[in-house]
């Protein structure tokens, strides 16, 4: 017995994808450096120290002494001597011409004018203490430094970015499709009858 079909046969539609990928360039292309230092300015001002020893006197106290010294020396002597022969000739001088006042200003003339001079001595050092003179500078040093601050004209650069955006493509392939396939199938009405 042939029983009434019905079939149906279908084909799904279908779709194409096509991607293209996207794509990403970066380039950083290096700063431009440009960096300076000044140098800095040191100035240094320096006193030398100073050490002065005088043995002049040293010397002169054992009776080594220069030739301008001595000259010097017998100068002032003599002149001192002199003046001092003077004096005690203008006293005796005085004396004798008072010599109605009474005494016998002859005798202690005498006697004063031929008698030693007495010196006093005491402990000597040769040279005496103190002869030596010490003077000693200890000079300076000014020291004054000037920094000069770092020159910086470096230019940084801007990265290079190249960007591709990815793609894609969308399409049908294939349309859906729907066949419908009739078997053994009658439709009856009234007074006919007609296959499907």
């Amino acid at each position: 017995m042939n029983f009434p079909q019905i079939r149906l046969q279908s084909t799904p539609a279908k779709i194409e994808i096509q991607t293209k990928p996207g794509r990403m360039e970066i380039e950083q292309p290096p700063a431009k450096l440009d960096l300076q230092q000044p140098k800095g300015k040191l100035d240094i001002e320096h006193i030398p120290s100073k050490l002065t020893i005088d043995q002049t006197e040293a010397w002169a106290d054992m009776d080594l002494k220069h030739i301008s010294r001595r000259i010097a020396e017998f100068a002032k002597q003599g002149y001192e001597d002199w003046l001092s022969g003077l004096a005690r000739v203008s006293q005796d001088g005085d004396e004798l011409m008072k010599i109605e006042n009474g005494g016998n200003p002859l005798a202690e003339q005498a006697k004063r004018n031929s008698e030693n001079p007495s010196y006093d001595f005491n402990i000597g050092w040769i040279p005496s203490a103190g002869s030596v003179k010490i003077n000693y500078d200890p000079g300076d040093v000014n020291i004054h430094f000037e920094p000069h601050r770092v020159i910086n004209n470096t230019k940084p650069q801007k990265p290079i970015i190249e960007h591709v955006p990815a793609k894609v493509n969308i399409k049908l392939k294939q349309y859906s499709d729907m066949k419908i396939e009739f078997e053994n199938l009658k439709h009856v009405g009234v007074g006919y009858e007609q296959e499907i």
